[in-house]
């Protein structure tokens, strides 16, 4: 599967703790799910463990927001949720 990360997406995926190999782990086996303006989201949750901005989680949780294109998927921003 063919997947572009745009520039937006990756400055956010370093603002919110996350990467490429999960954000593309994300797209292809993750929950996908539809989102506004024809875009179309996917989640998963990862196992943590770790500390975020001074607090333990457990879960990772990414959410990518992406739309197709050329037969495969440009990804135009990333959330991270922690929990």
């Amino acid at each position: 599967m063919n997947i572009l990360v745009h520039d937006h997406a990756k400055h956010r995926m370093e603002e919110r703790g996350t990467n490429e190999p999960e954000v593309f782990e994300t797209v292809e086996t993750g929950e996908r799910f539809p989102v506004k303006f024809g875009r179309v989201g996917f989640r998963k949750n990862f196992r943590y463990d770790e500390l975020w901005k001074g607090k333990r989680y457990s879960t990772k949780q990414v959410e990518v927001y992406a739309v197709e294109e050329n037969g495969g998927w440009m990804v135009i921003t990333v959330l991270t949720k922690y929990f």
